[in-house]
């Protein structure tokens, strides 16, 4: 298997659809060794080329966790660090499932005394540790991919609570359709911690910003009020219309 074949199979994971052009630049490889990997993996069954695409034969919600959490490590650490200096000592928070997430969890470790609700097993075992800390796993059953729960329970135990500040991530950023997630419950789990808060801070790195017509995602409500953005990396033109009205930190 080439040295490139699972840097291509877990970009493809992660992002569901990409050109060979975004790859390239990804990889930092010519266009012509794309295409020489992907042959391989699209005659077994592992890629299929679609519309001027490259699209994966996995789900990208499924990709492993840590697999997820291992991608764009330096980006979302710094995402992460933006995210902490905006949350003090002694807050409350909401905090999803997202690999990103994880991240702003580890960062919060040097805060005290946070009350945190998550449907995340990974992010409650990060915070719960620390001393002071009160942390509320929200749900019962466990996704065996991610350890994110969404069941009825998760929901019940984020509308019991009041927070000063929920902290969303994003699977894609897209022009016209907005900011996407995987599957309709993290989008409905967005909207439930979202409503409890006082402010919204959307967690996402620079490689969920991409024009490619997003495939399978489910679209996040607006929120109200409109949230915080906050990105490792100045926007794309192209989403100037889409964040308009919202503090963009990048």
């Amino acid at each position: 298997m080439s040295k490139y074949s699972q840097d291509i199979e877990q970009a493809l994971a992660l992002r569901g659809t990409m050109t060979v052009a975004e790859l390239s630049d990804l990889l930092g490889v010519s266009d012509q060794t794309i295409r020489r990997v992907v042959r391989p993996l699209q005659e077994a069954g592992r890629l299929e080329k679609v519309h001027g695409a490259i699209r994966s034969m996995q789900n990208p919600v499924t990709a492993p966790f840590q697999t997820r959490m291992a991608h764009n490590r330096a980006a979302k650490a710094a995402v992460a660090e933006r995210v902490l200096d905006l949350i003090a000592d002694g807050e409350s928070l909401a905090i999803d499932t997202g690999s990103t997430c994880g991240f702003v969890a580890q960062a919060l470790a040097v805060r005290r005394r946070l009350t945190v609700v998550t449907n995340s097993a990974y992010v409650a075992s990060t915070l719960a540790m620390q001393p002071g800390n009160r942390v509320f796993m929200a749900g019962t059953q466990l996704r065996d991919h991610d350890g994110a729960a969404f069941d009825r329970a998760a929901f019940a135990t984020i509308e019991r609570m009041q927070v000063d500040t929920a902290i969303l991530s994003v699977s894609q950023a897209h022009p016209a359709r907005g900011f996407l997630v995987g599957e309709t419950c993290e989008a409905d789990i967005a909207a439930a911690m979202s409503v409890i808060a006082a402010r919204t801070l959307l967690a996402a790195d620079h490689s969920k910003f991409i024009e490619t017509p997003a495939r399978g995602m489910v679209a996040l409500a607006q929120f109200e009020p409109a949230p915080t953005l906050i990105c490792d990396a100045p926007l794309p033109a192209a989403y100037a219309a889409l964040v308009r009205g919202m503090t963009v930190i990048a």
